[in-house]
């Protein structure tokens, strides 16, 4: 199975227990899951970017932009991470609806990449906890991406581009050509909320919460898709309390 790496934020790791949880409770294989953690890979010396506090909000000077999350950025260490083979990063605000191992339908091996490419919508200027949408070219491409280690195109991308250059540049596979970006299907990253065509949950196989969700403070969302979070949540929270009980 490919691995899949999860964006990692201290602010939302009840979110990554549910993404997480989410795809081990429908695979149908077994699954490595790994946090991607900015902590770790600066003390692996992978990144070495600066980030600072801005008003409350986390800033990468390099960019000039605010960061909506610390894996912003760290995503893009995971050529750096693993050298060879197929890896999925998500971020963490994502339900896992469908068997993961479905992936291995789509994989191309003459693509780069492989993500679901987005139209790009400027109606939403506020996401989350009130953190300010960027625009940028192939905005949120880069939320679930399929890459292919193997591919000679991804040895372009170097560690010091990874920590030198401007997010917008990195978040628009600025290294990579068109021709080197394969095309997932919608489902396996619907925007919820956000995506220019409307599906059913039926129909989808990774919900993105990009706009935000349940497990904000005062979120007082009652969609579909609120309820199949809190449901998650609830499945989790059941079986944490279970496991707790049963004596070792």
């Amino acid at each position: 199975m490919i691995p899949i790496y999860i964006g990692y934020d201290p602010r939302e790791s009840r979110v990554l227990d549910v993404a997480r949880w989410s795809a081990y409770r429908r695979t149908s294989t077994p699954l490595q899951i790994l946090p991607l953690v900015l902590k770790d890979l600066e003390a692996q010396g992978i990144m070495k970017r600066p980030m600072v506090v801005r008003d409350g909000k986390l800033w990468c000077p390099i960019s000039e932009a605010p960061m909506a999350t610390e894996f912003a950025i760290s995503r893009f260490a995971v050529p750096f991470i693993r050298q060879g083979g197929w890896a999925m990063f998500c971020d963490c605000d994502v339900l896992f609806l469908k068997d993961p191992a479905k992936l291995l339908d789509l994989v191309d091996p003459s693509y780069a990449i492989m993500a679901v490419k987005h139209e790009q919508r400027e109606s939403e200027a506020v996401k989350m906890d009130g953190q300010m949408q960027t625009f940028y070219r192939r905005k949120n491409w880069s939320s679930v991406v399929l890459w292919n280690l193997d591919h000679p195109s991804n040895k372009r991308l170097t560690n010091e581009m990874l920590n030198t250059w401007p997010g917008r540049d990195l978040h628009a596979f600025k290294w990579l050509e068109d021709h080197e970006i394969g095309e997932l299907p919608l489902a396996w990253n619907y925007l919820v909320g956000a995506s220019a065509s409307e599906l059913d949950p039926a129909d989808v196989s990774l919900a993105h919460y990009t706009l935000g969700g349940p497990w904000f403070a005062g979120w007082s969302g009652t969609t579909q898709w609120d309820e199949l979070w809190r449901r998650e949540e609830s499945i989790l929270r059941a079986f944490e309390e279970h496991a707790v009980q049963v004596p070792a």
